[in-house]
């Protein structure tokens, strides 16, 4: 099976019946390892938040920022990240979330193009981070053994860190239940150790190392770490309650430290001191001792909790048809994505050849903030356009969610602009190659909703805009018998429009719709049919009792809000009955402003752009307007570029061609129409058809106006235009029945 196919057909099995379309209440049917929220969302979470930035930077923050400076940092950092964990809880109560995490939520909210974007620099991500904490752990042991070799130690920790995860998940998990002690034990030596009686730091600044945003963008990584969790959702019991619980909780419980210990550090030393000393803390704590080993059991929860989520992420990327399908696989026994778990182990221990990671771990972070600007984007997308199906138990206001997206890109941009640009650049070329794909999943994500939002919305507005002729576009409604006889008429519809106006073809079935069989099957192939020629057109089957009426009625009743149809295309009929029922259509049409065009196909086979373009003007019915419009239009589309215009008209005496040549070149110089006129004076004993033959012989398209007959005076208005068609090439009969006749616009 192919990678496209299998992005509709090869949902894994756990997805299977809890996925659905997408949507749900949330409640989770026992996944995976069955962890609950403290040891599955928690405390993977809580020590990626608490980690090497809190040891090590944040006495640098407050000698740079000062206590003022340092809190306005915390608190705008964990503002994006509360709001980001608001989302995040927003989305996972709203459906029903598999394995992946962030991926997953993305992807059923924004479509697999756009979650296979996010998600393949986010698996990269994750692995990547496995190395970055490996190579922080391994400089960290130069405190100790000051010659310690760095790349070598970090090569050792990477495999150590995988022989943990691979043991199994949950023992991964239970180990990181001692190191959060750790922690908490650091924490406590450092507050029992501090004189609170006095502060050295000062209020605000002194800023020496950069101002707000170079110690924002030092700081913010800290508070990067609300994905840690939820990376683990396939493997929780109850994703949608443990996400939202655990994922608040440890933000809040990190917020309460990140605003405890940059106070606790202000009464530790004076600022020069807090900026040149990353092991303050040591100097500081009660017991020194049990620092250092907070410190590494941070950087060692945190390598963990990245090798735990890289595989789970490269599994529902697999799982979706966007990577070989043997990634998704699981062990038997443990129930561990082995394969994806070696591969996620081997991509960071080749990463430890390159050394210096410091550009890499910049790129790394903006992957990991452009995942969190999205999570809020889809949020704030599904609560603003409201689709029925979005029932959340925790709802986030769509405003409160777009101020995150926008505070998540403003923090990219403020941490490393080039490392910004650089991983937007490659989500773009990610999600452009998947696009090309044409990936489809088997669930409704939120762009429907915002297409639905906003076409509602444009067509309220068009509805109470004020209306001018010179907003007229063409929106075409072909009437076909046979669209596969008819298609050289969609087409030349779809050049009419440019793009611009909508065109809709319409099949009518002449009967009821007792029996659907039929019109289901027609539709089906017409699709197909439009499909497979390239052809951007609405299609639609509809059953009429008579072709008469049933061309009047749904001409009468196709589109609302602005978006009328506003010109119908029919065929050439058999005969000349035939064209006389088509000019009685005509003027019902007219009584209802639609303009008509009747297509002629000539002797010479499909049409195409090898001659002129013929617009015979007559000025007594204002057809010409309309005429002269759609012949501009088509010199604008592909294969009728070159092609040049020619404006004909007929007159029995040289002044009155004097005269209408002069009006007519005023004339498409106002209109900005470019055309060469010419004006034929009749011989006596002439036939206007004869001349009409002798101008037009070499055209590739001739554009004649359609009289409006009275009832009664069809049959001899079609026996005059077959005459005058008689010899000529390919030509359309157009009646205007728009808001401009008389005023070319």
């Amino acid at each position: 099976m192919s990678a496209d196919s299998a992005a509709s057909a090869n949902a894994d099995p756990q997805q299977g019946s809890d996925q659905g379309n997408g949507q749900g209440n949330g409640q989770g049917n026992g996944q995976g390892n069955g962890f609950g929220t403290f040891l599955g969302v928690f405390t993977p979470t809580i020590l990626t938040i608490l980690g090497v930035i809190m040891y090590l930077r944040v006495g640098w923050v407050v000698g740079n920022a000062g206590v003022l400076g340092t809190i306005a940092v915390v608190l705008l950092a964990n503002a994006i990240t509360l709001v980001t964990a608001l989302s995040l809880s927003t989305l996972s109560t709203n459906m029903r979330v598999g394995a992946g995490g962030a991926y997953w939520l993305i992807s059923r909210c924004m479509g697999l193009e756009i979650g296979g974007a996010l998600g393949i620099p986010l698996y990269l991500s994750q692995a990547l981070s496995l190395t970055l904490y490996s190579f922080g752990l391994a400089e960290s042991m130069r405190i100790l053994w000051p010659d310690a070799p760095v790349q070598l130690l970090a090569g050792i920790f990477v495999i150590l860190v995988v022989l943990v995860a691979a043991r199994s998940t949950r023992f991964a998990l239970r180990l990181q239940l001692p190191i959060l002690g750790l922690i908490v034990l650091s924490l406590a030596s450092l507050f029992l150790g501090v004189d609170w009686s006095t502060v050295h730091a000062q209020p605000l600044g002194p800023w020496v190392d950069g101002g707000f945003w170079t110690v924002f963008a030092v700081f913010f990584p800290a508070v990067t770490g609300v994905l840690a969790g939820v990376g683990l959702s396939g493997d929780l019991k109850d994703p949608g309650r443990s996400i939202p619980r655990g994922v608040i909780a440890a933000v809040l419980v990190g917020l309460l430290v990140y605003l405890v210990v940059p106070l606790a550090l202000a009464r530790v030393a004076d600022p020069l001191t807090l900026r040149s000393d990353p092991l303050i803390w040591t100097k500081a704590a009660w017991l020194g001792v049990l620092v250092l080993p907070g410190l590494w059991g941070a950087i060692f929860s945190s390598a963990v909790g990245s090798i735990l989520t890289a595989p789970r992420t490269l599994q529902a990327l697999a799982s979706d048809g966007l990577l070989p399908a043997s990634l998704s696989r699981t062990d038997p026994i443990s129930n561990e994505p082995v394969l994806a778990l070696r591969i996620s182990g081997g991509l960071a221990l080749l990463a430890v050849a390159l050394g210096n990671l410091n550009v890499v771990a910049a790129v790394v972070t903006m992957f990991f903030l452009t995942t969190y600007g999205m999570l809020n984007l889809a949020a704030g997308l599904e609560d603003l356009v409201k689709d029925t199906s979005f029932r959340p138990r925790i709802r986030t206001p769509w405003w409160v969610s777009m101020l995150g997206a926008f505070g998540c890109f403003v923090a990219m941009w403020a941490i490393n602009p080039t490392a910004f640009v650089a991983a937007v650049t490659i989500e773009a070329m990610i999600w452009w190659y998947l696009s090309r794909r044409a990936m489809k999943g088997a669930w409704g994500d939120v762009r429907a909703g915002v297409w639905y939002a906003l076409a509602r919305f444009v067509m309220l507005r068009l509805r109470t805009s004020a209306y001018d002729p010179r907003h007229w576009r063409p929106h075409i409604l072909v009437f076909t018998a046979d669209l596969a006889r008819s298609l050289p008429a969609v087409r030349l519809a779809n050049r009419f429009s440019q793009g611009h106006g909508i065109v809709t073809v319409n099949t009518m079935l002449v009967g009821d719709l007792d029996d659907l069989t039929q019109a289901e099957r027609l539709a089906a192939r017409n699709q197909e049919l439009l499909r497979s020629h390239d052809l951007l057109v609405f299609c639609e089957v509809t059953a009429v009792p008579d072709l008469a009426s049933g061309i009047v009625t749904i001409t009468q009743a196709h589109g609302f809000g602005g978006l009328e149809s506003n010109m119908v295309l029919l065929g050439w009929p058999p005969d000349q009955a035939g064209l006389a029922r088509l000019l009685g259509i005509t003027r019902r049409l007219a009584r209802l402003d639609k303009s008509t065009m009747i297509l002629r196909p000539g002797p010479g086979g499909p049409l195409a752009g090898d001659g002129d373009i013929v617009v015979w003007w007559k000025g007594k019915e204002s057809n010409g307007d309309l005429m002269l419009l759609l012949a501009h239009l088509l010199t604008l589309s592909e294969g009728w570029r070159r092609t040049k215009i020619r404006l004909c008209s007929i007159v029995d005496t040289q002044p009155l061609a004097d005269e209408l040549h002069s009006s007519q070149v005023r004339m498409l110089e106002e209109t900005r129409i470019a055309a060469q006129v010419h004006v034929y004076v009749r011989n006596p004993g002439q036939t206007i058809n004869a001349l009409m033959v002798d101008a037009s012989s070499d055209a590739s398209l001739v554009f004649l106006g359609l009289p409006l007959p009275q009832q009664g005076e069809e049959d001899a208005i079609a026996k005059r235009m077959l005459e005058h068609l008689n010899g000529l090439p390919s030509a359309i009969l157009v009646r205007n029945g728009g808001p401009f006749r008389g005023r070319l616009v």
